[in-house]
């Protein structure tokens, strides 16, 4: 019996030590669209390299953690995040149900959601890139439909 109880107050009292603290999640994040918690979070590379085997069709439900490249300064409904090798992943938001903050170029988000690969027209590239500012010549020098990797994203965590 005593033995038994011994083991019971060593689990109570050790039951919390493996436990993950996110406690700490919503000083360092602002959130928007769907909560999540931060689990098997991959990396820029790690990303880089789960695309690099995606065919168009393909879908892989991630949780990511990138820099902001640039955002729709319309109404922040789309934003480009890096990968390590220099490309971009176009990130939009499900259900067109949220936006973030037309600021955040240069800032650290993790997003849950599905990366993809498509293709892109040469018309949605041109809406992209004025909704981007670009210039009217870098608009129109766009002539080509171009492979995209992309990213449905339930849920974004922007580091403050």
């Amino acid at each position: 019996m005593n033995a038994l109880l011994l083991f019971c107050s060593f689990l109570i009292t050790f039951s919390g030590i493996a436990q993950v603290d996110n406690s700490g999640e919503s000083e360092m994040y602002t959130s928007v669209g769907e909560e999540f918690k931060i689990e098997n979070l991959l990396s820029a590379t790690q990303m880089q390299s789960r695309y690099e085997n995606l065919k168009v069709g393909d879908t892989l439900q991630v949780t990511f953690k990138s820099d902001v490249v640039s955002v729709c300064k319309k109404k922040g409904c789309w934003m480009n995040v890096a990968l390590e090798d220099g490309r971009e992943v176009m990130v939009k938001f499900k259900d067109y149900a949220f936006f973030v903050p037309k600021d955040i170029e240069n800032k650290e988000v993790i997003m849950e959601g599905k990366a993809y690969v498509t293709e892109m027209s040469v018309e949605d590239q041109r809406h992209y890139a004025e909704d981007a500012g670009k210039s009217p010549q870098e608009v129109t020098a766009i002539t080509q439909p171009s492979v995209t990797l992309s990213f449905l994203a339930e849920g974004v965590k922007i580091k403050k």
